[in-house]
């Protein structure tokens, strides 16, 4: 599949959502708080909808919300499962009463509104969710399932990397496969923490320093599943954002077509949010004359 090179610029000051139905939007947008570029691409091989959905909220001039929602696949309503996850959150967030709570506590809220509201569609849906909370020099990860939430310096420094919340993650995390094994196994895509279950939980990471020149990324698993983690970290790191968004994206989408036994491929929809703060404006030197 090919995808356009063109992305689409501007800024951005009220929620911007990915559910609807195009087929790839890859945008590149300001905030107060730093830029923000996404890939949202559905997969040419599935004759249904990109079951994948993105978030970009800001809250004030100082905190601005991320968000990646994968719904799952094979069961009924997986788009509208990830578009409702979002929609409560974002909803939550919208009605937050300004600096009356944390807002830790008004994400958590909103996730768990988020888990009732997919479990009364009262269809067996289901999705991930992947969620970043920016603050001034900070950033808070919340994650259920397979989307990931990564942060890495300018040098390729890993910061964060959630783990998703799969048995051959959990596996590759304790050291008894590898990650090509891991991006080979039969059971790679099984998942057994989601949105729209009654025993739903909520991994939340502390609260992380975040330097002017460090990459944030959230993504679905058609990023994570297709390439490998030295790949994502050398490519989200490197130039300007846009550049970097459309490296992922491409790279991503001609693994998937030309998969071979010794590289991962795995046809899906794909969803990508990388971040990185505003940086300070230097000081410059009055000359006396």
């Amino acid at each position: 599949m090919a995808i356009s090179t063109s992305l689409n610029r501007g800024a951005i000051t009220s929620a911007r959502f990915y559910t609807d139905d195009t087929d790839s939007q890859l945008d590149v947008f300001q905030t107060p708080q730093g830029t923000v570029a996404a890939a949202w691409i559905g997969n040419a091989e599935k004759p249904g909808p990109n079951e994948d959905s993105a978030a970009i909220i800001p809250v004030d001039d100082q905190h601005l919300i991320l968000a990646v929602a994968d719904g799952v696949g094979g069961m009924p309503a997986a788009k509208r499962a990830s578009n409702v996850a979002l929609e409560t959150v974002a909803a939550a967030l919208k009605n937050m009463d300004s600096g009356a709570r944390k807002l830790r506590s008004v994400i958590m809220d909103g996730i768990e509104a988020a888990n009732q509201a997919v479990l009364d569609l009262g269809v067996g849906a289901a999705t991930t969710l992947a969620l970043a909370e920016i603050g001034p020099d900070y950033i808070r990860s919340y994650h259920v399932g397979d989307s990931v939430v990564w942060l890495c310096g300018q040098r390729g420094k890993t910061k964060l990397q959630t783990t998703p919340h799969s048995p051959v993650c959990f596996a590759m995390e304790a050291g008894l496969i590898n990650e090509s094994e891991a991006l080979h196994h039969s059971e790679l895509n099984l998942i057994f923490n989601v949105i729209g279950s009654s025993d739903m939980r909520i991994e939340i990471g502390s609260e992380l320093p975040m330097a002017p020149r460090d990459t944030l990324l959230l993504a679905s698993d058609g990023l994570v599943d297709n390439l490998m983690q030295d790949e994502i970290i050398e490519l989200m790191r490197r130039g300007p954002l846009d550049k970097a968004i459309q490296s992922l994206s491409q790279l991503a989408q001609h693994r998937m077509m030309n998969g071979n036994s010794t590289m991962p491929s795995k046809p899906d929809d794909f969803t990508t949010v990388l971040f990185r703060q505003t940086l300070p404006r230097r000081k410059t030197r009055k000359h006396k004359g």
